[in-house]
């Protein structure tokens, strides 16, 4: 009778492979792309890993945007890994894509962040392609209808937003597209979660200036509208993953929608990431359920956080351990221009959860 919640592990995982609940985020395995795989003949389209049938056929008709889909693809692991790098949940499983763990296989609060990262990120990386100039099928984005400010003008080459989610959009919504590919009920949360990212992306549209004027006395200044980073973006994310709301799939009128499942009296919020399963708290390690643990992870004994001992340690409690930096001090400035510094070592003391 024991080993039957291990049995249980084993086939919900299995389920989970088998019905495709996150094709959507398998592209990512394009991070692992070797660099020798020029990615200039169509050919090259089918050697790729992680694509469903419709990925490929965008490849092969907009192939010179795949050398800015596999860039989008590497910096979504960096921003995940760095946004979660004070979190039990530190977003190490998304490396193992394709083959995803039941975090990001279900339809989890971690999966619902992934899914936003990774639609705003590949329309950030083509939007600025275009503005770089590595895309023929695009140039700088549109000047702004408004006036741009006293003793301002527009001018400079915009970042291309509406192109990059044309695109972004097209390849990274086709696999929820794809008829057979899991429940309907993640089918629309992987969609809208999609679109959150997109919209914390338009979001992080601003006005950039650069200065103009004899002497530096920016008598004019130049603008134009600019993204911000991609890690400001998944800043943007996480805040709305730590307030994420869980949904159920429920008959309203003649169609079943996602419904807040303690508020199901209102529709869920354009704004907010939405999960249809609990996770679980990320505290020991069980791969079966995506859950590396927090043992040997390094915490802050002085803070408050999420990162401090007590909670990324789970109560188990922590060792300490010494450690030597190396870092550039008594630096002085010479005229003109440049720094010299001396290297400096001092000895830290860090913390590892037990």
């Amino acid at each position: 009778m024991r080993a039957r919640p291990r049995v249980c592990e084993a086939l919900l995982f299995a389920l989970a492979l088998q019905t495709g609940v996150c094709y959507g985020i398998k592209w990512l395995a394009l991070s692992k792309t070797p660099a020798a795989l020029a990615l200039n003949q169509t050919q090259h389209c089918k050697q790729l890993e992680g694509l469903v049938s419709a990925q490929v056929q965008l490849c092969r008709s907009n192939l010179e945007l795949m050398h800015t889909i596999v860039h989008a693809a590497r910096e979504v692991m960096k921003a995940c890994r760095r946004a979660f790098a004070d979190m039990r949940w530190n977003c190490s499983s998304i490396e193992l894509a394709p083959n995803y763990l039941l975090d990001l296989e279900r339809g989890t609060r971690e999966s619902a962040f992934v899914y936003a990262l990774s639609a705003a990120a590949i329309s950030h990386a083509i939007a600025r392609a275009c503005t770089s100039g590595d895309l023929p099928g695009c140039s700088c984005g549109p000047v702004p209808g408004e006036p741009p400010g006293p003793g301002n003008r527009w001018g400079g080459c915009a970042d291309n937003l509406s192109y990059g989610l044309l695109m972004g959009a097209k390849f990274s919504d086709a696999p929820m597209k794809v008829k057979k590919t899991g429940s309907q009920a993640n089918k629309l949360m992987r969609l809208h979660n999609s679109e959150v990212g997109r919209q914390a992306l338009r979001a992080s549209l601003e006005v950039k200036c650069k200065c103009h004027g004899v002497s530096g006395s920016c008598s004019i200044r130049t603008c134009w509208k600019g993204l911000q980073e991609l890690r400001d973006v998944a800043a943007d994310l996480k805040t709305r993953y730590l307030s994420a709301t869980k949904v159920v799939h429920r008959p309203m009128g003649t169609r079943k929608h996602l419904v807040p499942k303690d508020l199901d009296i209102r529709p869920v919020k354009d704004s907010e990431l939405v999960y249809l399963q609990s996770s679980p708290d990320f505290c020991m390690k069980n791969e079966k359920v995506g859950s590396h643990g927090t043992q040997d992870r390094q915490c802050n004994k002085t803070s408050h956080g999420s990162d401090s001992c007590d909670l990324m340690c789970c109560g188990r409690g922590y060792n300490p351990y010494t450690d030597r930096v190396v870092e550039r001090c008594h630096c002085k400035y010479h005229w003109c221009c440049y720094v010299t510094c001396r290297r400096c070592e001092r000895t830290v003391e860090r913390y590892v959860c037990k």
